[in-house]
């Protein structure tokens, strides 16, 4: 890889303009992997229930092609360019008119800022590369726990194998810290989980949620995991009432806790040194 590559101030824009479109690629995730979860789940229910298969459906993320759910308009090439086709659009379907979500283009220009922000910070060396995967898939992994309170293992657990194998090259910590990160990043929530089953009888999460902050431990170590779980708490606050003023949902209707712990993790792992040595100032003041 060219020098050049590894300052963030060339690989930013490159970095931003991959981000675009990636973007895009993630709003497919997350409309389809769930439903294609779910599809699968049922072919195994019947088979256990000996039920004949139905007939095969190609569903995946390439197929069927995108299109409108109102008319059923195939989108066109030039009709899903990443924020400009919806732009260009007015949020409208080009044959029937129906409103297409503001939430596409949104995703889109989420993914462009943070991975332009990922390339600043990291340039493109093998961190810079790794941190856009992690955020690519944190992105998405939110806005699937958001829709259906799930967090998929084709995802999270990929991710727990790619910050390890990233840490043997010392990528963002030490491959010993990395696995202590990723187990005690699991094993702390299983614990959690536990704890409040035997004493309430209840759910308090899911397993989505270890497996996650097991990857967020394989990618920043160890060290990240106390200020993970403290910063999804305040994001976890910040994030329910400002919804709440919105009125859409009220503050007794929790958020999944997914969102909460990929926005903490994320913010650790960049900042998590500037955090801790400004808190141990602060003490020390």
């Amino acid at each position: 890889m060219p020098d050049f590559l590894l300052e963030g101030a060339y690989a930013w824009p490159i970095a931003a303009a991959l981000s675009l479109m990636v973007g895009s690629f993630l709003n497919v995730v997350i409309l389809r992997l769930p439903k294609m979860m779910e599809l699968e789940w049922q072919a195994e229910i019947d088979e256990a229930a000996g039920k004949e298969p139905a007939a095969p459906q190609t569903f995946n993320l390439s197929k069927p092609r995108s299109r409108c759910n109102n008319c059923g308009h195939m989108i066109a090439w030039y009709e899903n360019v990443p924020v400009i086709s919806w732009l260009v659009l007015r949020g409208k379907c080009s044959n029937c008119g129906t409103a297409i979500s503001a939430r596409y283009p949104m995703i889109e220009a989420l993914t462009a800022l943070l991975g332009g922000f990922v390339g600043w910070h990291y340039g493109l060396g093998i961190d810079g590369a790794g941190m856009l995967l992690l955020t690519w898939s944190l992105i998405a992994l939110t806005f699937i726990d958001i829709d259906h309170q799930l967090l998929p293992d084709r995802i999270t657990l990929p991710l727990v194998w790619l910050g390890l194998l990233l840490n043997t090259q010392q990528a963002f910590t030490t491959l010993s810290s990395a696995v202590w990160g990723a187990a005690i990043g699991y094993l702390s929530l299983w614990a959690v989980y536990w704890g409040f089953k035997l004493l309430t009888g209840k759910e308090g999460m899911g397993y989505g949620d270890f497996k996650l902050l097991a990857a967020i431990g394989a990618f920043g170590g160890i060290a990240v995991l106390p200020l993970t779980i403290l910063l999804s708490s305040v994001v976890g606050v910040v994030l329910t009432l400002a919804i709440a003023a919105t009125g859409k949902r009220s503050v007794s209707e929790p958020l999944p806790f997914g969102p909460y712990l990929a926005i903490a993790g994320w913010i650790a792992i960049v900042w998590g040194e500037q955090i801790n040595a400004w808190y141990l100032g602060m003490l020390v003041s």
